[in-house]
């Protein structure tokens, strides 16, 4: 990691172009979408800390928290839409670790799963990643959920091993596959 100043949100989440997708800062007006997306039983499930039942309220102070100039989590939009609209259509993260290295996390709205925007997302940020200096990116999926594993192994992520994480919507620890890439500038 060569920039300290990665937690401005401002300045961390620059927008990224990919064919089909922009991948911009956080704006407080993606609460609405991020409410009705994490509320599907189905996205929560897939996740660590997703509730289910979402709670009212809960988009709107993750999106107020990721914004802050303190968060130490760099949060992108996937957005499919204009400048102007909000095509907002999952989310992607980047969690500065120890030794240059970051954790990444995304999920994609359930509408839009088997589309390859979560591909398109990972390989753009990996690339972004790279090109800041980040040695390596890491990242855990739960082995029940095989679209993830797809696109971490088409992202270049080589298999490190096994784990488990508390999920928040299963109450339970979930079995988990480990994952790393190493980067090059």
């Amino acid at each position: 990691m060569t920039d300290p100043s990665m937690t401005d949100p401002v300045v961390a989440s620059p927008e990224i172009a990919t064919p089909r997708l922009r991948l911009r800062p956080l704006r407080r007006a993606d609460a609405g979408l991020i409410a009705l997306y994490c509320g599907h039983p189905d996205l929560a499930r897939m996740t660590t800390s997703i509730p289910h039942p979402y709670p009212p309220g809960l988009a709107e102070s993750f999106v107020a928290r990721t914004l802050s100039a303190g968060s130490d989590e760099r949060v992108w939009a996937l957005d499919t839409g204009e400048d102007g609209d909000n095509g907002l259509v999952g989310l992607l993260s980047l969690r500065p670790r120890p030794g240059g290295e970051a954790e990444i996390g995304y999920w994609v709205a359930p509408a839009f799963w088997g589309t390859g925007y979560a591909s398109e997302a990972v390989e753009a940020i990996a690339r972004r990643a790279a090109a800041e200096g980040f040695a390596a990116l890491t990242a855990q999926a739960f082995q029940d959920n095989l679209a993830s594993v797809k696109v971490l192994s088409r992202a270049g992520f080589a298999y490190e091993g096994e784990g488990a994480l508390y999920s928040v919507a299963r109450a339970a620890m979930v079995p988990t596959f480990r994952y790393r890439l190493e980067l090059s500038p």
